[in-house]
């Protein structure tokens, strides 16, 4: 049941769609949706977000056991709406779950659900849950996507209450900028829910159904940049409050009261940052944000994410370390074992408890106590012989003076390294290949669930054998200045990455090619989950190249991606 929990299709809950979908068509003249409640309750929601009437489409009937492409095997039946079925299935070639929504190819919307499901495969990245495979064969069309078992639903971490300021703060700033690279790219989700967002055990959020539940569910928007924005912003309203932005019940939470209009969070609940509130109501007001601070509206999600950037960074808590209990004596009694009670209608007699002996008062405690006093005699016997003996050999030599001297004294004594602080990162693209810059920022940020995270390659590990990327990728660090460097650290976003470290010279300005770092600091060797090196001989440099050459596999054997989370460098 866990696993159904946290992996199973969102598509199925109605609850809660028309304020962050259907309004999408209600316009006014800046280009801007007022948020507002419908004015029909009595209509569900499934009904507003179709785009007319549609007949009933019987839903394909198809048991578990049965096979598609003799290769995914269906499982369980977690939705079956509108025509289409999602399961859980299990690929046997690669012998991993999956998830498949299943509709006939005659359906209205089979061509629009392939080709959502195509454009979303190619985008790649892995803020996203990946669609596998999308085929039209035997009079149905299906579409394979990534199973996600050990993750958690949002509904589900709402349903415990709301979330602490800075894993919420992490909500808003991943969802926001995996939104605005998704819009770049001219893909729009339109239905993001809670259900729709899952939170990893590394503490990364993923995104699933970009384009394609809005197909299944027929879903369209004039403006699904504005659409998906205020959806996010509902999304952190959630997350502060526990509450749904809107008058009525959706997704397991309840709504705000009646009558009272879209209120800012930490109205509805003490304590919530004030940065986070206002920046809930900037993404779900079109006419800006509370009146103490009169910021512009967040319309697009780059916009919003953009806004998160700008905040003070929001520490995360302090750990917490439960105390031990108190020590308690035991109510042992000697010689009362085995003795009779007090007869039946004699006065209670207070029972005398025996006084144990002192420490080491005892015969075992007096023979430890004399082992102790010879132990301690021995030392001190050892000692002043060794001194004696030191004595000795210094007097005996007749040499110079200042030979006699120890070495030791003469050795200057190393410092321990301390952290350098790094000015700048940005990512090594030595031929204008174009690879993805947004996230280098992440890896220097100080949060290790944050990283830089390279596009998805395939057929090769060497950034996919592309004659644009034969110089591999990475990130170059600016320290501001020339400084000593005697160690770096790096925790790797995945094991099994190619990559070695190289410094600039002395005297480099804005090195961009692989020539210009001409100082070795480790070695060309695959690197596990976290590489660590302390340099013999420290190296003057401003610029340092993180250089990756080879990617590990992506969840399948022709598809490889890589990345760094954090760096830190010592001097």
């Amino acid at each position: 049941m866990a696993e159904r929990s946290t992996a199973a299709v969102d598509v199925a809950d109605n609850s809660g769609d028309e304020p962050l979908a259907a309004k999408a068509d209600k316009a006014t003249a800046d280009g801007v949706a007022k948020a507002q409640e419908p004015a029909d309750d009595s209509k569900s929601d499934a009904d507003s977000e179709r785009q007319g009437a549609e007949p009933p489409i019987a839903t394909p009937e198809l048991h578990s056991g049965h096979k598609l492409a003799r290769r995914y095997r269906l499982e369980e039946c977690v939705t079956r709406l509108d025509g289409f079925s999602s399961w859980r299935a299990v690929d046997e070639k690669l012998r991993r779950a999956v998830g498949v929504h299943l509709l006939p190819a005659e359906h209205p919307r089979a061509r629009s659900v392939l080709a959502a499901a195509r454009s979303s495969a190619l985008l790649g990245d892995p803020r996203f849950v990946q669609v596998l495979d999308a085929v039209e064969e035997n009079d149905l069309v299906y579409v394979v996507h990534e199973w996600l078992p050990d993750a958690t639903e949002l509904t589900a971490m709402l349903a415990a209450g709301p979330l602490e300021a800075h894993e919420a703060y992490q909500l808003v700033s991943q969802i926001s900028q995996a939104m605005a690279a998704a819009h770049r790219e001219g893909l729009a989700h339109l239905r993001l829910t809670p259900g729709a967002i899952l939170r990893t055990s590394s503490g990364q959020y993923r995104i699933r159904g970009l384009a394609v539940n809005a197909a299944l569910r027929g879903i369209t928007s004039d403006r699904p940049q504005r659409t998906d924005t205020e959806a996010i912003g509902a999304l952190l309203y959630a997350a502060l409050t526990q509450r749904w932005p809107y008058e009525r019940d959706a997704y397991g939470l309840s709504g705000l009261p009646k009558g009272v209009g879209l209120i800012p969070p930490d109205q509805v609940r003490a304590g919530i940052h004030r940065g986070l509130s206002e920046l809930a109501m900037r993404a779900l007001v079109n006419d800006g944000a509370t009146a103490s601070r009169q910021e512009p509206p967040c319309t697009t999600p780059d916009e919003l994410a953009k806004a998160v950037a700008a905040m003070p960074r929001i520490r995360p808590p302090e750990p917490t370390f439960t105390a031990l209990p108190e020590y308690q004596r035991t109510t042992y009694q000697q010689g009362t074992y085995g003795r009779p009670g007090p007869h039946a209608g004699l006065p209670p007699t207070q029972a005398v408890t025996a006084v144990p002996p002192r420490p080491l008062q005892s015969r075992t405690g007096k023979a430890l106590k004399w082992g102790v006093a010879a132990l301690l005699i021995a030392a001190l016997g050892l000692g002043s012989w060794q001194l004696a003996d030191t004595l000795l050999d210094r007097g005996s030599d007749t040499g110079d003076t200042k030979t006699s001297q120890p070495n030791d004294e003469k050795a200057p004594k190393k410092s321990d390294p301390k952290p350098l602080h790094i000015a700048d990162a940005t990512v090594f693209a030595p031929n204008g290949s174009g690879i993805e810059p947004e996230g280098v920022p992440n890896s220097i940020d100080g949060e290790p669930g944050t990283a830089w995270i390279t596009g998805q390659y395939r057929d090769f590990a060497n950034f996919g054998n592309l004659p644009q990327r034969k110089d591999g990728s990475g990130i170059i660090v600016d320290l501001g200045s020339v400084k000593d460097v005697s160690g770096i650290g790096i925790d790797m976003y995945r094991s099994g990455q190619t990559l070695e470290v190289l410094a600039a010279g002395e005297d480099a300005s804005d090195p961009a090619t692989l020539s210009d770092f001409s100082q070795r600091m480790t070695k060309l060797a695959p690197a596990e989950g976290k590489l660590e090196a302390t340099l013999d001989k420290p190296v003057r440099t401003r610029y340092i190249l993180i250089h990756i050459t080879s990617l590990p596999t992506d969840g399948s054997a022709d598809r490889f991606r890589g990345g760094i989370s954090e760096i830190r460098v010592t001097g």
